[in-house]
């Protein structure tokens, strides 16, 4: 039996304000035609909104972390931005980066405050849909988010997510971003990479010690008599060497 999507209260302490980047209107016209037209305001408008969405997503991306493929149709106008928003939260770079080291919890935390622009807004608003996540997964989740009413209401198909900034009692700005206040990872995580290095690197410096002719951990037959009998005649000499200095110590 599957569980619908728990209701939770839509309250908050503090008042929604002006974006992050000013008084300014920060609404954007749609999207309309193509890189292929041949526009350079077109091409030059859609270089900023990509490089803008990869910075919402992943704050920073390297370019291994690109999508071609992605960015190609949205140039072209196969896909609308939100289209793009969905395939960058369901990359590989972002479910090795972000949902692979994050709990469920986190998880909402982090991608609500990408696509929503906001924080969650309580723990009900968490555990709803952190029991989406367990039940029906993260391509669920996302898809939740992407066609819920705030998301459309708030940035339609072909605007950008952007953090909705609110005031904060005592202070003269509003919040953080929100890559900011959560992380790639949370502490925990990264206690646990720290112990999985230092155990991975001693096993590793312990298997590379050992040598590829050694039989359960012990040396060859003839390896280790060798090692006998250089031992043997070292000591040996070790000892005539002190020997003679001691009897010619006593003849002086």
């Amino acid at each position: 039996m599957v569980i619908d999507l728990r209701a939770y209260p839509l309250s908050t302490q503090n008042s929604r304000v002006t974006n992050l980047d000013g008084d300014g209107d920060t609404t954007r016209p749609p999207l309309t035609g193509s890189v292929g037209s041949g526009d350079a305001d077109i091409r030059s408008d859609l270089d900023e909104l990509i490089e803008q969405a990869y910075r919402q997503i992943f704050f920073h991306a390297m370019q291994s972390d690109r999508d071609p493929s992605l960015e190609s149709q949205l140039r072209s106008g196969n896909i609308t931005m939100r289209d793009f928003i969905r395939g960058l939260l369901l990359s590989e770079r972002f479910q090795q980066g972000y949902f692979q080291c994050s709990t469920n919890y986190r998880m909402v935390d982090q991608v609500v405050g990408r696509v929503l622009g906001r924080p969650v807004y309580g723990e009900g608003e968490r555990m709803a849909w952190s029991i989406l996540i367990a039940e029906k997964g993260f391509t669920d989740f996302v898809d939740g988010l992407l066609d819920s009413d705030e998301y459309l209401q708030a940035f339609g198909y072909d605007l950008l997510p952007r953090q909705r900034n609110r005031v904060i009692p005592g202070q003269p700005i509003g919040e953080m971003p929100i890559y900011q206040r959560f992380p790639r990872y949370g502490s925990d995580w990264r206690d646990a990479l720290a112990k999985r290095g230092c155990s991975t690197s001693s096993a590793q410096l312990n298997a590379s010690m050992i040598s590829s002719t050694w039989s359960n951990g012990q040396p060859p037959a003839w390896a280790l008599k060798l090692w006998l009998g250089l031992a043997a005649i070292g000591g040996f000499e070790v000892g005539r060497v002190i020997l003679t200095i001691a009897f010619e110590m006593l003849r002086t």
